[in-house]
């Protein structure tokens, strides 16, 4: 099977670069921008080279415009995002699904073990399906076939898993500014507290004094807190009081404080 994946940005690259390290023929086309309005995301060149499976790695706003730039009605079409549906596809493109690998990607940092990545999938019939299984069990074995409301509610989840917290992460770095202590202290405490979920429901893992419904600490962390005007360079000090305490009260909630 010749496979050709659109669009060279951080899901595209570290698939090539995962297809390769599993002796899977591909080829990854740098998308060409049609507009200047499209110049970031960019949009596939007319003059693609055939394959048997398209995948499009682009970024969803231009999804719909690159699926249209591509004439293969015999392939088998397949878009890798978490939020745009399968109907994306339109009658043109009997063959098609979704190949959604669950992970956070980069450029800088290529991921070279595929084999614990989820996959979400979902096909326009059983055919299909079966071919992307196929596909996607030569670089993982947890593959899990969804719909686009699960697979957006999987979205919104790794929103708050992933991105959320590493704003957490960066809004601690910022607090430990000025101090003789730096971030890499924290890190103990973030590995456990991930290790932790491996083996325990998040509820059962949570710990703290919004868990324990110890205003007395609470209301003094937001004492210091409301002195860092000075200090706090990319966020307020009433930016930070106002998450503290939004978070503090969803705990609280959470645990009938």
């Amino acid at each position: 099977m010749k496979i050709i994946i659109i669009g060279a940005g951080s899901v595209g690259t570290n698939l090539h670069h995962a297809m390769e390290r599993n002796g899977i023929r591909a080829e990854l086309i740098h998308a060409r921008p049609l507009t200047a309005e499209s110049r970031e995301s960019g949009v596939v060149s007319p003059e693609l080279p055939k394959a048997d499976c398209y995948i499009y790695t682009v970024v969803d706003h231009v999804l719909r415009e690159v699926i249209s730039k591509v004439h293969a009605p015999q392939a088998l079409h397949l878009h890798t995002s978490g939020s745009m549906p399968i109907e994306v596809f339109g009658e043109d493109k009997p063959h098609a699904g979704v190949l959604y690998f669950f992970q956070s990607f980069s450029r800088e940092v290529l991921i070279d073990d595929w084999s614990g990545i989820p996959c979400i999938i979902e096909g326009k019939n059983i055919d299909d399906i079966a071919a992307i299984y196929s596909l996607a069990q030569c670089l993982t074995s947890r593959i899990y076939e969804a719909n686009q409301h699960d697979r957006e509610r999987l979205h919104i989840a790794g929103i708050f898993a992933n991105n959320y917290t590493n704003l957490m992460y960066r809004i601690a770095a910022e607090v430990l500014k000025d101090t003789q202590i730096p971030f890499e202290a924290l890190l103990p405490l973030i590995d456990q507290t991930a290790a932790k979920v491996h083996s325990l429901k998040p509820a059962d893992a949570q710990t703290g004094p919004a868990k324990r419904g110890d205003h007395e600490v609470m209301n003094h962390h937001l004492e210091i807190l409301r002195e860092f005007k000075a200090q706090m360079a990319e966020f307020s000090s009433e930016e930070l009081s106002e998450v503290y305490q939004a978070l503090a009260a969803l705990i609280g909630k959470a645990h009938n404080h």
